[in-house]
């Protein structure tokens, strides 16, 4: 457990032993763990990357980067919704689920991220045990394809999604989700998705911007960003 704020100079960790595996399985280990208010900095986790990083409340994760992402890259995780997690700079590739896990109330804002090949960049957890509303900011984010969805969060539990300045390039067919949104549940079973996956027509404002969120799109409720903030190239 880091408990004060860890600078790691740009060396590598990966995990060893019985944080070998760094496969999908759920309720892994951390290769770190973040005590409430620690920063983590300059940092980069190899394969396997087993759970990546578990925040125990508020922290940020500033200039760290997944290289090959095991189970989850970070699950934030905290009691208070006045949680705030920062993720600043830094980049993930190969996460064959989620990237980013929010388990805990609070806010987690996301700036200047890169990330590639990929399941789920951001996901409000569906089924925890206790669920609470939260909310996810992404500004100036690059995605590269192929990737499965940028965000998925529960509407019946208040969640919001903001985003500004996101790039996707090599998604030509325009097969990767901006929005999920999901009816979340405290009973364990998998969350249904709302809606239906349909492109915006509002969204094909120029030839190659457009964007779709689960119906009806940006809604200014769950899904809070412009057709405008969303390019593909």
């Amino acid at each position: 457990m880091l408990t004060e704020d860890f600078d790691g100079g740009g060396t590598r960790y990966h995990g060893d032993g019985d944080l070998g595996e760094g496969g999908q399985e759920e309720g892994g280990d951390p290769l770190f763990e973040l005590a409430d208010g620690v920063t983590m900095s300059n940092v980069v986790l190899g394969s396997p990357a087993a759970d990546g990083v578990h925040c125990e409340g508020s922290c940020t994760l500033r200039n760290v980067g997944w290289e090959d992402v095991g189970e989850d890259a970070a699950t934030f995780r905290a009691d208070s919704a006045s949680a705030r997690f920062r993720v600043e700079g830094g980049s993930a590739a190969a996460a064959e689920d989620k990237v980013f896990q929010h388990n805990g109330p609070g806010t987690l804002t996301i700036t200047g991220f890169t990330v590639e090949d990929f399941g789920a960049l951001y996901r409000s957890c569906g089924n925890c045990g206790s669920m609470d509303e939260r909310h996810v900011v992404m500004d100036d984010i690059t995605v590269h394809a192929p990737g499965g969805r940028l965000v998925g969060i529960n509407e019946n539990y208040g969640d919001t999604a903001t985003s500004s300045n996101i790039t996707i390039i090599g998604d030509d067919d325009r097969d990767i989700t901006v929005r999920q949104r999901y009816e979340g549940d405290d009973d364990g079973d998998e969350p249904e998705e709302t809606g239906g996956r349909f492109p915006s027509s509002a969204g094909r404002t120029t030839a190659t911007t457009r964007t779709w969120c689960f119906a009806p799109g940006p809604d200014g409720t769950h899904c809070l960003y412009e057709e405008s903030d969303i390019t593909y190239q």
